[in-house]
């Protein structure tokens, strides 16, 4: 099944958060934080202004970002837990540095 978004909505999936410490303590998932990040999986077309006007998505899919802790709705489609959210509960898009590209 594949699942596209209307409007200004996006479909982000989270991305793991580290299970160990800076001590080197495995940390359960039960005691786990949910990330407030995550990679977009898919984003609709954009909303619309007043008089019809398209609004261009920021985002697109693949983008890494950063979203507030409670934003969207978590779904689960094809076994995967995804959130859906509104474009402007994501904070911010994380961009990989020279260095980080170079070395990858």
């Amino acid at each position: 099944m594949s699942f596209r978004p209307l409007h200004d909505r996006v479909v982000v999936r989270r991305v793991g958060s580290d299970e160990k410490t800076a001590g080197g303590i495995i940390i359960p998932d039960t005691a786990q934080e949910k990330p407030s990040e995550g990679e977009v999986v898919s984003v609709g077309p954009g909303g619309r202004t007043e008089d019809g006007k398209a609004i261009a998505m920021d985002v697109k899919a693949g983008d890494r970002v950063l979203f507030g802790k409670w934003s969207g709705t978590e779904v689960t489609i094809d076994g995967e837990e995804l959130l859906i959210m509104k474009e402007s509960d994501i904070m911010g898009v994380i961009e990989a540095t020279k260095k980080a590209k170079k070395a990858a």
